[in-house]
């Protein structure tokens, strides 16, 4: 089974995620995305990123009808400060019949170079990558890598952080998220201040 791997903190989770990761299971060779819920860094401030179980349950809710998406906390249970590269080798030795991938923003394979053993994880996995609106020139060593694969995915300009800034101003974001996750964060006062 080809597994794409999804990290994120999910703070919250939204309709965009959502999209991303729908996009990678049904229109790529995956055959089930995983999101990684990441962990909070504890030696990092805290600031407004939500405990992990209640980050996990918004996975978990917003991936319920979904039968290819699968939420994971496998990092909650490795070493902290979480290197993908680690997780990875976790997961391969767990599953060895499973072949995984990454998913990644364009954005993020600009600073692929800065990952702890990036050459390791190009050496043994695939990177697929959707497009990000911006205005840097892609490494192109990476962009012509055989193991990296950009996708023509929909471009999702949603995120978190103005989703809990919207949320803090007392805005209308119902449309943004799953109806699930709205009511999880409406229910538990999440991000109100």
């Amino acid at each position: 089974m080809k597994v794409g791997l999804y990290f994120g903190t999910f703070n919250p989770i939204h309709t965009g995620h959502l999209i991303i990761a729908n996009h990678m299971a049904e229109f790529t060779d995956l055959d089930q995305v995983w999101l990684v819920v990441t962990p909070h860094n504890p030696l990092k401030k805290k600031s407004t990123l939500l405990e992990d179980h209640h980050r996990l349950e918004m996975v978990f809710l917003a991936t319920e009808t979904y039968d290819r998406l699968k939420p994971t906390d496998i990092e909650f249970r490795l070493p902290q400060p979480n290197y993908t590269v680690h997780t990875l080798a976790h997961l391969q030795e767990k599953f060895p019949s499973y072949e995984f991938s990454l998913i990644m923003g364009e954005d993020n394979l600009n600073s692929l170079h800065k990952w702890k053993n990036y050459q390791v994880i190009l050496e043994n996995h695939d990177i697929y990558v959707y497009p990000r609106i911006n205005n840097e020139n892609a490494n192109e060593e990476l962009i012509n890598n055989h193991k990296i694969h950009k996708i023509d995915a929909p471009v999702i300009e949603i995120s978190s952080t103005f989703i809990r800034n919207s949320i803090r101003d007392g805005k209308e974001v119902r449309p943004l998220l799953p109806q699930k996750v709205w009511e999880y964060i409406d229910h538990n006062l999440f991000y109100k201040k």
